[in-house]
């Protein structure tokens, strides 16, 4: 497939895993002038749910990725400054909470990364809908508990609080640093 979209910026990501994908594209959409187009190419599947998230959450329009090869080609419009605020969930909770929390019955401990990360190394007992997946799935979930919200870094689980609060979730907490520091109990598909 020939590439006809015109772009201004090409942004290079393969080989990057999250939240580099993501870091890297707000650093390329700070130099953009409102209305221009950024072509991100990454190797990382979770990237697609991501930066589409992650554009939703700060106004910037999403416009489409392009698969071809292993290579995935994220589009997105920079939005003028006034819609360009990204948004945070404001209720976070430490790894240290989730630990003490972990277990109740009274909870949910969503992780939100994806499947392979998931399958390697997560929280006994937490639940796996990866963030690409949240939008069809949020269902299985019971929205009368308290819900903790985990990723690698706080980044996905950030947007997928945030989804689920749009979803009416009403207690909904973003888990912040996320696996990545994470020191508490965990499990894997190795025992």
């Amino acid at each position: 497939m020939t590439n006809t979209i015109k772009t201004d910026l090409v942004l290079d990501a393969k080989g990057l895993a999250c939240p580099m994908p993501i870091v890297k594209t707000k650093k390329s959409m700070n130099g953009m002038e409102p209305g221009q187009v950024l072509e991100v190419l990454a190797t990382d599947k979770g990237s697609k749910a991501d930066i589409k998230a992650w554009a939703e959450s700060t106004g910037h329009q999403y416009l489409g990725t392009i698969e071809e090869d292993d290579v995935l080609k994220h589009y997105i419009r920079k939005s003028s400054g006034e819609e360009a605020e990204e948004k945070k969930h404001p209720h976070t909770a430490t790894n240290e909470e989730v630990a003490a929390a972990a277990g109740n019955d009274d909870i949910i401990v969503l992780d939100v990364r994806e499947s392979a990360e998931y399958a390697f190394n997560h929280i006994p007992g937490a639940v796996s809908i990866p963030l690409g997946e949240l939008e069809e799935r949020a269902g299985e979930l019971d929205s009368s508990k308290k819900v903790y919200v985990i990723c690698r870094t706080g980044n996905r689980s950030d947007l997928a609080a945030q989804k689920l609060t749009e979803k009416g979730f009403k207690d909904v907490i973003n888990v912040v640093p996320g696996m990545s520091q994470w020191t508490g109990e965990t499990t894997s598909i190795n025992g």
